[in-house]
C-alpha cells in the first residue's frame, strides 16, 4: 500500500469537522420487528479540514501537501484532535489505559488498541500509527521501559517485549496516536478572499485500513 509516514499539519487539521462511521445493514420484516447486521467489524472515520478562512501561507502549505501526497494515491497520518490518546483528552497517557493482551509465556508481539467502553459494552480499536515516544507499557500492572523491556513499531502498531510475558498476566499500553488516511478527492479548490487570506471550502479525507 502507498503510505507515506508523514503526518498532515497539525494546525491544519486543528478544529476540522469529523469522526467516525458504521455501515449498518438494517433488513425491515413483515411482523414489523427488523433484523440488523454489519460487515464491518471496525468503524471507519471521515474529516473535513476546510473549515473556512485560513493565512494563504496555510493554503500554500495545504497545496504543497496535497500535490506531495498525488491527490488520493498516498495514505498519510491524520491527528484527530478529538481522539487522539488512549485517555481522556485532558490526561496523559498511561501505561495501564488499555489492555491489549494476555501473556501466554511464548507470544512477544501485542498489538495496540484502543479500547472504548460504556456500560456493559466495549469496542477494541486497532491502533497502527502510535506516535513515537509516547508509548507506554506495562505487564502485569508494573511499568516497563521502552528500549530497554520492549519495543515499539510506529509503522505497525505492533509492540514487542523483550521476554514474552507470563501465562495469565495482564498486558496493557498508554500511548498517543494518530489516524491512516487519504484525501477522498483529487482536487482542491481555492480562493483568495482577501490580500492576507484564502478559503478552502471542502478538504476531505478518509480513514484507510493498512
Amino acid at each position: 500500500m502507498n503510505f507515506h509516514e508523514i503526518r498532515f499539519p497539525a494546525n491544519l487539521s486543528f478544529g476540522s469537522v469529523g469522526g467516525p462511521e458504521r455501515r449498518t445493514e438494517v433488513v425491515q420484516l413483515a411482523n414489523g420487528f427488523e433484523e440488523r447486521n454489519t460487515p464491518w467489524a471496525h468503524s471507519r472515520r471521515r474529516y473535513d479540514a476546510g473549515v473556512g478562512m485560513r493565512s494563504l501561507d496555510d493554503i500554500e502549505t495545504l497545496i504543497a501537501f496535497f500535490e506531495a501526497r498525488r491527490g488520493q494515491l498516498h495514505g498519510f497520518r491524520w491527528k484527530d484532535w478529538s481522539d487522539y490518546k488512549s485517555c481522556a483528552p485532558s490526561k496523559e497517557p498511561g501505561f495501564r489505559d488499555c489492555v491489549i493482551g494476555t501473556g501466554d509465556g511464548e507470544t512477544k508481539a501485542f498489538q495496540l488498541a484502543k479500547l472504548y467502553r460504556s456500560g456493559e459494552e466495549s469496542y477494541a480499536r486497532p491502533i497502527t500509527k502510535p506516535v513515537a515516544d509516547t508509548v507506554r507499557a506495562g505487564v502485569d500492572a508494573a511499568e516497563l521501559v521502552q528500549g530497554v523491556h520492549f519495543e515499539v513499531d510506529t509503522v505497525t502498531g505492533m509492540i514487542t517485549f523483550e521476554d514474552a510475558p507470563d501465562l495469565g498476566v495482564e498486558v496493557s499500553a498508554g500511548f498517543e496516536f494518530d489516524v491512516p488516511v487519504r484525501f477522498d478527492t483529487d482536487s482542491i479548490q481555492t480562493s483568495v478572499a482577501s490580500f492576507q487570506a484564502g478559503d478552502a471550502p471542502a478538504v476531505p479525507v478518509v480513514e484507510i485500513r493498512v
